[in-house]
Parts: C-alpha cells; structure tokens; sequence
C-alpha cells in the first residue's frame, strides 16, 4: 500500500557488488505479494564478498542458483556469499499471506527456509527457466506462472494479519503492543495467535522489525547520526534502550552499523576508482 514502510533492509546498499531492481507484481497476485525483485552481478576475477540482509516480516521466495526456497521471517540478519556471476529473482510476499501456500502456521519457516519443491510443482523447471531467461520480464513471468497454478484463497484471518502488520507499517508512533491492540480492536492474546499462525513472529517483535529498520535506513544515510534524537524520534525512553534493541534486531550496535556502512562505501569507492581514475 502507497506510503507504507517495507524495510529493504540491505547493508550498506550503496557499496553493493549487485544491481537490484523491483517490479510490481501482476493484478492477480496483488493480495499476496509485495514486489518482485531481481538481482544480478558478475564479480569474475574478483573476490566474493558476503551481504547481509536485516530481518524482516516477509516470506521471500528466491529462485537462484544456491538458493532455491521459501525463506521465512528471521530474528538474524541473513547472510549470502555473492561470488562469480548469477542473476536470479525473488518474490517479496506480503506479511500474513503465505500461510495461504505453506498450508501450515508461518512459525514453521520462521529463520529457516523450505525447498520450492516441497511447495510446489515444477519449482525446479522454473529455476531453469529463470537460470536461461535474457531479461526481467522472462524471469517475472516465469515465477508468476507458478504461484498462480496454486494461487489459494486468502481466509479471512489471513486478510485480518494483513492489515494487522500493515496497520503498523503506516502508523510509526505504535511502539507497543497495546497500542496494536487497541488500533486493530483484537485482544493482545489472539494478536498472538493471528501473528504466530500467519506472519512467524510475534507482534512486539513484528514492531521492532519497522521501528529498527527505519533506524538502520537513517543512521546509513546520515553523515553523523544524532542518537539520542534518533531514539526519541523512534519513541524510546532513552538511548541505551534504543541501543540494546537495535542490536537484538541487526546483531550491530548503532555506532557499529554506521561504521561498517562507511568503511563498506569507502572500500567499494577505492575499488572502483582507485588512485581517484574510473576503471
């Protein structure tokens, strides 16, 4: 939905050794997906170098060469190894609509993952398909025909933990569960239950997820962060509260994670112009 938060979550984006480019998913799999995202890079000749990711809601569903599955919500950064040359692209569902094609709780795959064949049929002809495709739209059509040969009907609590988390994804200032409660008019228990069942977290941690990754995005994109400012702006009674939950959701403290974002930049900056000349 327009003017919501979706934590994007990469590690120092702009050091990156990949492209990444997102696109809208078809009508038909509106209720149920984010975007699609596609991720190339040729690093031959070149050292591999591991990226991180930040936790987040969503299930993603990758066709790549390495990492073909469905990747559930997780409370650690997810690492990946980008070496040699790939291209591949994953589906960013919705938080609170893949319970529809797990067919059992999102807590199952919550920090873990579940191979695409498990799920659906012909998931390894399409990570072929994908492997030979030439551009975007092949490796977009490609997924989306396999989601929509299963595509399910959304339940009506499917639908309810839909709204739940996008309730919090556009209101920054609920900072407590209570608040979601009262926001959503459910009780904090079956909160617990609708999120368990259909997003794999609880919701105060479903909370931290948006609250946090809005830190990380500032505290990336700022020269020199004020972190006490940034604490209150976030809702937190004092800094070292902000500190020790930003480390539980990135494994970094705040000054950690803007000094691995700056030393990250400046080494791809040398990398790509050494001596201060564009190769």
């Amino acid at each position: 939905m327009s003017g919501h938060r979706i934590p994007a979550g990469i590690v120092n984006a702009r050091a990156a050794k990949f492209s990444l480019v997102r696109h809208p998913p078809s009508p038909e799999l509106r209720p149920y997906v984010d975007h699609h995202w596609v991720l190339r890079w040729d690093l031959r000749g070149r050292p591999g170098e591991e990226q991180a990711v930040l936790p987040n809601l969503a299930v993603n569903v990758t066709f790549f060469r390495l990492a073909a599955g469905a990747f559930g919500p997780g409370k650690r950064p997810f690492r990946y190894l980008v070496e040699g040359t790939d291209h591949g692209i994953g589906v960013r569902f919705r938080p609170g609509a893949f319970r529809a094609f797990l067919g059992g709780p999102v807590s199952m795959i919550s920090g873990g993952s579940v191979p695409l064949t498990d799920l659906f049929p012909g998931a390894g002809g399409v990570t072929e398909s994908v492997r030979n495709a030439t551009d975007d739209f092949e490796m977009v059509r490609a997924a989306e025909e396999l989601l929509l040969a299963k595509r399910p009907v959304l339940t009506a609590a499917a639908v309810t933990a839909i709204e739940a988390v996008e309730t919090i994804a556009a209101e920054p200032s609920i900072t407590r569960v209570a608040e979601l409660s009262s926001r959503t008019g459910l009780s904090q228990r079956s909160l617990q239950r609708l999120f368990a069942e259909h997003v794999g977290t609880a919701p105060k941690w479903a909370i931290q997820v948006y609250r946090l990754n809005e830190a990380a995005a500032r505290i990336a994109a700022e020269e020199r962060p004020d972190y006490a400012e940034l604490a209150f702006t976030l809702g937190y009674s004092d800094q070292a509260h902000f500190t020790r939950d930003f480390r539980s959701v990135t494994g970094w403290a705040p000054t950690e994670y803007a000094r691995l974002n700056r030393v990250q930049e400046q080494e791809s900056r040398r990398e790509r112009f050494p001596g201060g000349r564009l190769v």
